[in-house]
Order: C-alpha cells, then structure tokens, then sequence
C-alpha cells in the first residue's frame, strides 16, 4: 500500500472514529436530511475539484524540484505566468459562486421554522424541554409525556417546540437532519419528517455539564396503530406532571436517567419556562 494511501485511510479513520453522529448524516431516512445529505455531497464534490489538485501539484513539486533533483530545469528569471493566474483564480470564483447559490437556495429551503406540507394528516406537535441532563417530551394535543424517549408515525410531519431549562444545549436527530440549539427563556422551532420506519439515535450536540454524555434518546418511527398504542400505553401509566411542582422534582439534575412516562400533563408548563424569568422581574 502506497504512503499517500495510508496518510488518506488515516484521516478518514481518524476523522470518524467514536463519532457515529457523523455517519448517520451520510445514511438519512428523512426528507430534511435526505436534502442536507445532498448538499454536503454536492460541496464536498465542488471543494474537491481545487483540493485534489493542490495536494497532486504540492506533492509534484515537492518530488521533482528536491534538492537532490538532476532533471528539473533551473530558470531564475521566470516570475509569473498568466495561464496559471487565470487558473488559480478563475476556477475558484466561479466554485465559490456556485456553493454560494446552493447555500442561499438551501437557506431558504431547508428553514427548520418552514412547515413541511403533506396530504396525510395534520402534524404532530412536541414541545421539548432540555434539562440538566436528560429530555422531556410534551406531547400537547395528547397530553402526556416521556423522558428521554420519542414515537413518531411515519410521513407524518413533526413540529418541535424547543426549548432549555439549563444552559443552552443542542437538540439534533442525526438521520432526520436539522440540529437546533434549545436556549433558555426562547422557543426553537424545528420541522422534521420520517420516510422510513424504524429506531433513530437523538443526541445533544452541544457540551452541557458534567451528565452531557447521558442526553441521548431513541426516536421510534411506527406506523399509525402502533403510535396510538404508544399514545394508549403512557396514558395506562399513574405517573403525572400536572403542577409546577411536579415538574421542578423532575427538573432536578440527574444522569443516565432511565425513559419515564406521564399520563397527565399540564402544557402551561412549557410556556411557564419559557416565560419565567420574564415572571420574575
């Protein structure tokens, strides 16, 4: 195996190692990231066309103009060249235009506040709360609500409502595309979709504390009648948030917390975080 080779595995290994985040944006079952994955493609292809160039012409030079080099012509008065001038800016300017398009496009495109219109049902809504460390889920128009755990039908639009009862965190589905940061006192909101049926790593991407490597959740993508027997099986549950002061027990620090359930809930509660140093002052 060749030296440049080995240096190339290297970084690629190096670069994913202990990082499964980084690999799931390359594997997508949701339109968002189905789009995003397209755009990273389409940039890395783009950036390539002066990459690969530059690192072949470095190591051309550096091989045939070594000290040590009998077949290399010697021209002390040469000072410049318009064909490579024209080369290493030209072709630049215009990738730079291009990647530039593509970015104002997808901006507007890929807004995780734009809704995503479909003919199936009305979407579903879930408000998120992030908490020193672990997630809570509200599901408002069911009235219940989960730790640490998410069920989806498929190809039914979601809108999450986000937000921090903590530091600010980060709220990112790998496979499904769009991280968010999830800010104390403000109200994120995030449009996702899943086209696929099956079980999704959630993650917080954004260092919190000391408990940060526990605030992981899995997302379950199911079909309606398994949703609704989701839905049905919380509300089985005796457990309940109710009043402020169910919630400030829960919000207690905690780590590697187990997936919890409540079959009542009180959606003032999100709004109230939201709203409460504006309540204090």
């Amino acid at each position: 195996m060749s030296i440049i080779r080995k240096i190339f595995l290297s970084s690629v290994i190096i670069t994913l190692f202990g990082c499964d985040s980084k690999l799931a944006i390359f594997n997508p079952t949701g339109q968002i990231g189905i789009e995003e994955k397209l755009i990273i493609v389409t940039a890395i292809k783009l950036m390539s066309i002066i990459v690969i160039p530059v690192i072949i012409m470095t190591l051309f030079f550096v091989i045939r103009y070594r000290s040590s080099s009998t077949t290399a012509l010697y021209k002390p008065e040469w000072c410049k060249s318009k064909i490579i001038e024209l080369f290493i800016w030209i072709i630049p300017f215009i990738i730079v235009l291009i990647l530039s398009s593509i970015t104002i496009n997808s901006v507007k495109k890929l807004d995780p506040s734009k809704s995503i219109v479909t003919f199936n049902s009305p979407p579903i809504k879930i408000n998120v709360i992030s908490l020193n460390w672990k997630w809570l889920f509200i599901y408002p128009d069911f009235k219940i609500a989960s730790i640490n755990e998410i069920y989806v039908p498929v190809n039914i639009p979601i809108i999450f409502n986000i937000t921090s009862d903590s530091v600010m965190n980060s709220f990112f589905i790998p496979q499904l595309g769009s991280q968010i940061y999830a800010m104390n006192n403000m109200c994120s909101r995030l449009n996702l979709i899943a086209n696929k049926i099956g079980i999704y790593k959630g993650i917080s991407s954004n260092f919190s504390g000391s408990g940060f490597s526990g605030m992981k959740f899995n997302v379950f993508v199911v079909n309606n009648n398994k949703f609704n027997l989701w839905i049905n099986k919380v509300k089985s549950y005796k457990t309940k948030l109710t009043s402020f002061l169910d919630y400030k027990k829960l919000s207690l620090p905690s780590k590697f917390d187990s997936v919890k359930y409540f079959s009542e809930v009180n959606n003032k509660i999100f709004y109230c975080i939201i709203n409460k140093h504006n309540l204090d002052k």
